[in-house]
């Protein structure tokens, strides 16, 4: 009896694709189960997409696209207009500059220091330890944050009377403006971001030192092998895909950075901590005037950015293991 209602609920799943299957034949079926994620794709992405593109050639704030005036690359220009590119106040969309060069910077010094220390946290947590996987899941539980809790957490700690100062009181010294002060905020901008991704990336990386034969490092030891030749000559070259993958996956991460240094920060002080995408988001949807067509093609040219730079990042990893392949 307990298995008659299942029974009968397998049969009436079963109905309708049995009837697809004859209508259709066995061979495009495949075809039916993928069409969900095809559809979903399709609205949420691909479409989102084109409408970009339309809106970054296309001018005036009507939010309708058939409302909107076709500029061409009007809007590109515009952004593009500098005197001077390397000096914010020759250009036309000075904010979008000021946006660009703090995220250049970001990048640089987020990227780099979130690979070392997930890196150097992944061969830690892959000795052999007491309490191993606590460890790992301790490193990991920030990823399984919402950025805003993650932004809150740090405001609270870094505010005026917030914890950290409160530390810092108590052993004599005075108040710092981490959050109010230009060079401190941009500081606590990378160490956030990277205390909240890096248990992701460890976690790759930890899987790619795990994949790498003992019998290499026993061969290694019983040779006398020094501990830094044996990380140069053995671990780096096999941990290498994991590592482009990371690189990849952090390089876009950190691009596209925003929840939670818009919590924590506002972009400020000033324009301090002010990034592309929230350059992006205000000139679009949060300043007075919409303007639509501007925003979308300072994305537009964002992800050509990251395009092009992932590109030279693969073809590197390509060239890299084609030399080692020669010796």
């Amino acid at each position: 009896m307990s298995r008659g209602p299942a029974a009968l609920v397998s049969r009436a799943i079963d109905w309708p694709f049995e009837a697809l299957q004859r209508a259709l034949g066995a061979a495009r079926m495949p075809y039916v189960f993928v069409a969900p994620n095809l559809l979903v794709f399709g609205i949420f992405v691909a479409a989102p997409m084109i409408l970009n593109v339309w809106y970054a050639v296309t001018g005036g704030t009507q939010l309708m696209p058939g409302d909107r005036p076709f500029v061409g690359a009007a809007n590109f220009a515009e952004l593009l207009d500098c005197t001077n590119h390397f000096v914010v106040a020759t250009c036309k969309q000075d904010r979008f500059w000021r946006a660009v060069g703090n995220t250049a910077w970001f990048v640089v010094f987020q990227v780099v220091g979130l690979v070392l220390i997930s890196l150097v946290t992944a061969l830690i947590l892959n000795r052999r330890m007491p309490w191993r996987g606590f460890f790992r899941a301790v490193f990991f539980y920030p990823v399984l944050l919402s950025p805003v809790v993650v932004a809150l957490i740090w405001k609270w700690i870094l505010q005026p009377d917030g914890v950290l100062n409160a530390v810092v009181v108590a052993n004599g010294g005075t108040r710092i403006p981490f959050l109010l002060d230009p060079s401190w905020a941009f500081i606590w901008t990378i160490v956030v971001s990277i205390w909240a991704h890096m248990g992701f990336y460890t976690l790759i990386l930890l899987a790619g030192l795990q994949a790498i034969p003992s019998d290499l490092y026993e061969a290694a030891e019983m040779d006398g092998t020094a501990h830094v030749r044996v990380f140069w000559r053995i671990t780096m070259p096999l941990l290498m895909p994991n590592m482009m993958v990371v690189l990849v996956l952090a390089l876009i991460r950190a691009v596209q950075s925003f929840d939670e240094i818009f919590v924590l920060t506002g972009g400020g002080p000033g324009t301090a901590t002010q990034y592309i995408v929230q350059f992006i988001y205000e000139t679009a949807f949060a300043n007075q005037t919409h303007i639509l067509g501007l925003a979308a093609a300072a994305s537009m040219l964002v992800g050509g950015v990251l395009l092009v730079l992932t590109l030279l990042q693969l073809a590197a990893s390509a060239q890299a293991k084609r030399s080692e392949a020669k010796r």
